[in-house]
């Protein structure tokens, strides 16, 4: 049996631990829809552009792949009104 100090001191771990890994859980659930909704904005964004402008080229895919939400968004954007796919990406800064 241990002392009163260690048995706090173990309670205090165990609360520790469980609300580390209850906010651990918390987070990667939220980054994993981040991550599913950024996919589905890159996949929505190839279609269109393969739409309009044919084929899209390997390096073009993985720069979409690669791109942040808001880059997506904009380059969706600029997608709707562009001449070509080159106008696409020079129409904004990302």
């Amino acid at each position: 049996m241990g002392t009163v100090a260690e048995e706090i001191f173990n309670e205090g771990m165990a609360k520790g631990m469980a609300k580390g890994i209850a906010e651990g859980i918390a987070k990667g659930k939220a980054e994993g829809k981040a991550e599913g909704k950024a996919e589905a904005k890159a996949a929505l964004l190839l279609r269109l552009l393969d739409r309009r402008f044919g084929p899209v080229p390997t390096a073009t895919r993985d720069r979409i792949a690669a791109a942040t939400p808001e880059a997506l968004d904009s380059w969706f954007d600029a997608a709707l009104d562009a001449a070509s796919l080159d106008e696409v990406f020079r129409r904004t800064r990302h």
